[in-house]
């Protein structure tokens, strides 16, 4: 481990990261309370070790920092301070950490009157999070992050204290915008290269091995090629959700990014099309050709 962690920490969502960075402590030897909305997720951590509670409120009783990990605003709303919630009756003694991708000015309202909050955005997928490979990125106090700073070195590789509370999801926008982008490029590439009677595995093998590709577009060619989108590393819905964020933002801020606004706006209609639990390179599907239609 590479810092002392005082648990035991709770989990509170177990959903891709969140089972991964509950793993990941319960490896490391750190006592884990988890909690799920889907009881059943939390089995194979039972099965290990952890201790499964019946409601948010329950998972946090007792622990040194609470670690939310749910889908978006909604849900983390719910988690804090609905019924049974962290906060519903009362402070959290322990640390908050917020790694669920909201808006950055909901971590703040959210959080309300809560001590000792952090929001983290988490950079990586569910075996960085296993194997404690992830870079996070945290807002809050200065003083709330270097008491949570020995866990967060448990669950990744780099951990970096960016600022206000808020800092961390908005670099989490960024760098989900970036990565929605870009993969949507490769699959307009390999669209247009299958449309245009080239060999689809051929480009993208090409595109994959060449100076203009990224790691994630290497990483994403490999699904493209195979045409497999089940077991996603990333669901195309929170990607349209973050697409939309980040569009959000820079509205609110006066800047326009033309290129944020067309994936979003792509990522909600493969959405609508029922792709949104698919994962994200399931954005190709979008763009297919409509067959004609005679008139």
């Amino acid at each position: 481990m590479k810092g002392n962690v005082n648990g035991p920490v709770a989990v509170l969502g177990l959903g891709t990261m969140g089972a991964g960075l509950a793993g990941r402590l319960l490896e490391q030897g750190v006592p884990v309370r988890v909690w799920n909305r889907d009881p059943h997720r939390a089995a194979p951590l039972a099965e290990v070790g952890a201790h499964v509670a019946g409601h948010p409120a329950d998972a946090v009783a007792g622990t040194s920092a609470a670690l939310c990990v749910v889908s978006d605003g909604e849900a983390l709303g719910a988690v804090l301070h609905g019924p049974h919630g962290v906060l519903a009756d009362g402070p959290y003694p322990g640390v908050l950490i917020c790694a669920s991708t909201v808006a950055p000015d909901e971590v703040v309202q959210i959080a309300g009157e809560a001590r000792s909050v952090l929001d983290v955005g988490m950079l990586g997928n569910r075996d960085h999070a296993r194997d404690g490979e992830l870079r996070l990125f945290a807002g809050g106090d200065k003083r709330v992050f270097d008491a949570a700073r020995p866990l967060l070195e448990t669950l990744g590789k780099e951990v970096v204290h960016l600022g206000v509370l808020g800092s961390g999801m908005r670099m989490k926008l960024l760098l989900n915008l970036l990565m929605g982008i870009e993969v949507q490029a490769l699959a307009e590439a390999t669209e247009l290269a299958g449309a245009c009677g080239l060999d689809r595995q051929q480009v993208l093998k090409t595109i994959a091995g060449s100076g203009f590709a990224s790691p994630v577009m290497a990483f994403k060619s490999r699904r493209l090629a195979a045409g497999r989108f089940d077991e996603p590393d990333f669901r195309l819905r929170l990607m349209a959700k973050d697409l939309m964020l980040a569009s959000k933002q820079a509205a609110t801020v006066g800047l326009s990014l033309p290129l944020a606004t067309a994936a979003a706006e792509t990522h909600v209609r493969a959405t609508e099309q029922g792709l949104g639990d698919q994962d994200c390179a399931a954005v190709t599907r979008a763009l297919a050709p409509k067959p004609e239609t005679d008139t």
